[in-house]
């Protein structure tokens, strides 16, 4: 003879079963007990989106600069090609003024002049940018990227020269 204990706990494991990761995590009464990552207020970076995270396959970071101080997330796309998907920008380096944020070094500065518009607090320590202007081909090389192909190109001649 079963008991009417023993179903509930059948029935009880049979519905926790079916159920996703994150459903249970919001069955729980205490609720999602993870917070996101720049949502708490004690990272110590401030992270300045450009472009969505669906829109790459893989990520990786280097610093930019000093050793710790602004990092740039590169997203691989599915193409193959890398472009930066979001900065993180020391705490050190920059603070928050009502919604945005300002930078009090100068490559912080450097970073924040650099990308079009005002950023936007999204939450906690994330920040809303907009990328940079897609330029079409048949635009470059611009005259920027001329001047570092000569630039390179003369510390290329110089390093042949001492050798």
């Amino acid at each position: 003879m079963v008991d009417a204990r023993t179903v509930a706990l059948k029935k009880a494991r049979r519905a926790w079963q079916s159920m996703t990761h994150e459903e249970r995590a919001r069955a729980q009464p205490e609720g999602r007990y993870r917070k996101k990552p720049g949502t708490t207020w004690k990272g110590k970076y401030f992270r300045v989106r450009v472009r969505p995270t669906g829109d790459f396959s893989s990520f990786r970071a280097h610093d930019v600069g000093r050793k710790g101080h602004i990092l740039r997330i590169a997203g691989r796309r599915p193409s193959g090609s890398w472009d930066t998907q979001s900065w993180l920008i020391s705490k050190n380096d920059a603070h928050r003024a009502g919604d945005t944020l300002v930078g009090d070094s100068p490559s912080a500065r450097k970073v924040l002049e650099s990308l079009p518009g005002k950023e936007t607090r999204l939450k906690g320590d994330v920040f809303e940018g907009k990328p940079r202007r897609d330029i079409p081909e048949r635009e470059k090389p611009t005259p920027a990227q001329q001047r570092a192909q000569r630039r390179n190109i003369k510390k290329a001649q110089k390093a042949r020269h001492k050798s």
